[in-house]
């Protein structure tokens, strides 16, 4: 599924949220995930799916599946800690890139 249909799957389920949504792209500094210091780690078995990471990502890199799991997409992801801080339930860890 590209960016454009996965967005749209997003705004029928939610359509009443009105929120800017950016599309992760090769820029000039090539994949901006290869310079983060810290990622996100997701632990599929405590996350209960209520999708606050996807829907407060700034940069568009949680992408929501159609049984409302997540994945991260780390080529692009440049470790902000905003998904880790909105989890009420801690299934976001930031850990140390090695």
């Amino acid at each position: 599924m590209d960016y454009d249909s996965k967005y749209q799957l997003n705004v029928k389920k939610y359509k009443n949220i009105a929120t800017t949504i950016s599309y992760p792209k090769v820029g000039a500094m090539g994949k901006t995930g290869t310079w983060r210091i810290f990622k996100p780690v997701l632990d599929k078995d405590k996350c209960v799916k209520c999708l606050r990471c996807w829907i407060f990502c700034p940069e568009a890199v949680i992408w929501r599946n159609k049984d409302d799991s997540v994945d991260i997409d780390y080529e692009y992801c440049k470790g902000c800690g905003i998904c880790a801080n909105v989890c009420p339930v801690k299934a976001i860890k930031m850990v140390r890139e090695k």
